[in-house]
């Protein structure tokens, strides 16, 4: 199969996890719907764990792996709050501003400059933002054109989104320190598989009833951890056959796929204006990626 084929259905298949996590999960606590996006696809993850085992790594690999893994949770945490308790059209899109934020850690602690390739990336993304709050504004009544970017941080789901994408922007620099020692066909379902063991420690201790969904899945759980399952397996996969800039730039298209997914089963009357401003996100999220290549 294709990168390009692997790439799409890596974001067709997270962008279904998200929106029937919030369909057939959405009573469930936060805890239980990490344990299942985690703990339950590291169980469906073992057999190719077995198949493709790690190789020995050296102690630098564990520093990088131990730092991402509490921020791993932490964001899935808030990942699973926001489409929970919000709009997938007003959540999923602010995942854009992940590379945005790679590149503003990189100017402040680097000294990296941004190109204009760059600069056009963040510009599309930020206006995205904007766009999809903009029935907040009259092009008639000056004082309301803020009212957008207000409407970003008064939502509890876009705040956390956000978060989710500020940390996100640590833990990819963080995966690809450990991705150093190890190829990514091994790393992929072996950390999926760390994480799922993290979740049950941090889980199972402070909220032991959230084992239960391990224990006794519902088909909902079960059909959600099997494409969380799968998200890893195509994402390493598309990996392996072209450079990660094409392959980010290609699975960003799950923030389309997850809006229309989320107007499809929950209605969405602002449907063009969300899909627009969407497009708009992840073609900036191109731009940033594909900077890179030359």
């Amino acid at each position: 199969m294709d990168w390009l084929t692997l790439a799409l259905l890596c974001a067709v298949s997270l962008a279904a996890a998200d929106a029937l996590t919030k369909k057939w999960l959405a009573r469930h606590t936060a805890a239980e719907l990490v344990m299942v996006r985690f703990g339950l696809t590291a169980l469906l993850l073992i057999p190719w764990v077995v198949a493709h085992p790690p190789t020995p790594v050296p102690a630098p690999f564990w520093w990088w792996v131990g730092t991402a893994l509490p921020l791993e949770v932490l964001a899935m945490v808030m990942y699973v709050i926001a489409i929970r308790d919000s709009a997938l059209a007003l959540t999923l899109p602010y995942m854009a501003f992940t590379p945005v934020f790679s590149m503003g850690v990189a100017w402040l602690l680097l000294g990296e400059r941004v190109s204009a390739q760059g600069l056009a990336g963040i510009l599309l993304v930020t206006s995205g933002a904007y766009a999809l709050n903009l029935g907040h504004a009259r092009l008639t009544a000056p004082r309301t054109w803020l009212l957008p970017v207000v409407a970003m941080f008064r939502r509890k789901g876009s705040r956390l989104m956000l978060g989710v994408a500020l940390i996100y922007s640590i833990t990819s620099v963080q995966g690809k320190g450990a991705m150093q020692y190890m190829a990514g066909l091994e790393f992929g379902a072996f950390y999926f598989l760390l994480v799922g063991v993290m979740t049950l420690a941090v889980f199972g201790a402070r909220e032991p009833r959230s084992v239960r969904v391990l224990l006794r899945p519902s088909w909902g759980a079960i059909i959600v951890a099997a494409l969380m399952a799968a998200t890893v397996i195509t994402h390493y996969l598309a990996l392996e056959a072209i450079q990660t800039a094409y392959m980010i730039a290609v699975k960003r298209t799950s923030i389309l796929f997850g809006v229309l997914f989320g107007a499809l089963l929950f209605g969405d009357r602002r449907l063009w204006q969300h899909l627009g401003a969407s497009v708009m996100m992840v073609a900036g999220v191109a731009l940033i990626a594909l900077q890179t290549i030359h």
